[in-house]
């Protein structure tokens, strides 16, 4: 129900970032927005390379964020899921494609 509602309430840049990603629009990776793991919501996932893309602004740049942000990255990681950060500034189609394509390969 918190995942519906982020959706809905959207921050600008994640709006952006879902115009971008949406049917399979960057490396034909698809991507699922405010997707529940675990105990977390995180921004995009991408199921079939367990890729989270999450959207860092200003708020992030905070010390109890940041400290907070590494362990959910940390409990992320553990459980098998690859977690990349990208800052709302440098958001656009290029540097998504270039944050992505390492992992664009053949599924096994």
């Amino acid at each position: 129900m918190l995942a519906r509602h982020l959706r809905r309430n959207a921050t600008p840049a994640e709006r952006h970032a879902w115009s971008l990603l949406r049917n399979r629009q960057v490396h034909r990776l698809k991507f699922r927005r405010q997707h529940v793991l675990g105990r977390f919501i995180v921004d995009f996932y991408c199921p079939a390379r367990r890729l989270v893309l999450e959207l860092d602004g200003v708020p992030h740049d905070r010390p109890a964020q940041v400290e907070y942000d590494v362990a959910r990255t940390a409990w992320l990681e553990t459980r098998g899921y690859r977690v990349l950060r990208i800052r709302n500034s440098d958001l656009d189609t290029a540097r998504l494609e270039d944050l992505l394509r390492p992992y664009v390969r053949p599924l096994r």
